[in-house]
């Protein structure tokens, strides 16, 4: 029975039906640059309106991550793990609800270096997803502006949120580009990953160990980054929050938590993100799978 078993499930795999087998890496290759091919035919309010869909979905990851580590109740290190598993829910909702996210549409360069779509059209891509994903995030953190849960508690969630987004705009561009760069190689490997899988299970398995890695270590994903700096932005002249704060003695810079500490730390963490998944993700399985085939 064993091996009718294997049979029956090697021509389930063969003719292209669900199996049990994760897809080889080479496949995985295959399907990530005909998905690369079919993206940038979608029309732009398909576009947009996904990329503003991933832009909540990441949001909302942020949100959990800043509930989840707002009372740190263990070690330093366990709480961000704790933050890690619960920020992985935005990417779950990426890719099993599906949305266009910028940084996992780094890995259409493995389809551009195949000749199969043009660089103006990876430039499209990338900036109306990229667009999307901050008018999505921006309308997250909007909403939950207007929920005042930031401030139950005793301000908890705004205190860590702040906390979060002062860490940020106090990186130097060296920093926060080297920290974009193992962000997003770590996020495209993610992709990379639930590609390979056939089931709803195997793909959130396969996202949750890297995306909480890179959030437990502290790497920069700049859609993250555009709901957790204007959320900041918008508590931060609250009073009565910037009481609990100044009362709390922690280790909290406020002096380039502004717009141009937005725009300072999204500049290099985009940058980076770029090389960290088109280039050492992206390029990298494209050279082992696909040079021959180009």
């Amino acid at each position: 029975m064993t091996e009718k078993y294997s049979k029956d499930k090697d021509e389930k795999n063969k003719d292209g039906s669900a199996g049990f087998d994760a897809y080889s890496p080479e496949e995985i290759a295959k399907r990530v640059e005909n998905v690369g091919v079919t993206k940038p035919k979608l029309d732009f309010y398909s576009t947009a309106t996904l990329a503003i869909l991933a832009g909540a979905f990441i949001s909302l990851g942020g949100m959990y991550f800043t509930l989840a580590t707002a009372q740190i109740t263990g070690s330093y290190s366990f709480t961000q793990i704790l933050g890690g598993l619960a920020f992985s829910l935005g990417l779950i909702l990426v890719v099993v609800a599906g949305a266009e996210l910028f940084t996992g549409n780094n890995l259409i360069i493995m389809t551009f270096a195949s000749r199969k779509i043009s660089y103006a059209a990876v430039l499209r891509n990338w900036g109306i997803v990229y667009s999307g994903n901050f008018v999505g995030s921006l309308l997250s953190a909007t909403i939950l502006y207007f929920t005042d849960i930031w401030a139950n508690n005793n301000y908890h969630f705004g205190i860590r949120a702040i906390m979060i987004a002062s860490n940020k705009v106090n990186l130097d561009f060296v920093q926060a580009f080297s920290l974009g760069i193992l962000c997003n190689a770590l996020v495209c490997l993610a992709v990379w990953l639930a590609m390979g899988g056939r089931s709803v299970t195997d793909k959130i398995l396969a996202i949750i160990f890297p995306i909480s890695a890179f959030v437990a270590i502290g790497f920069e994903h700049s859609v993250a980054n555009m709901y957790f700096i204007p959320f900041a932005l918008m508590i931060k002249d609250d009073p009565e929050l910037l009481s609990v704060i100044q009362n709390s003695d922690l280790p909290v810079d406020l002096s380039n938590l502004d717009l141009m500490g937005l725009f300072s730390n999204l500049l290099p963490v985009s940058l980076g993100n770029i090389v960290g998944g088109s280039l050492f993700v992206g390029l990298v399985y494209w050279l082992i799978y696909l040079r021959r085939k180009a």
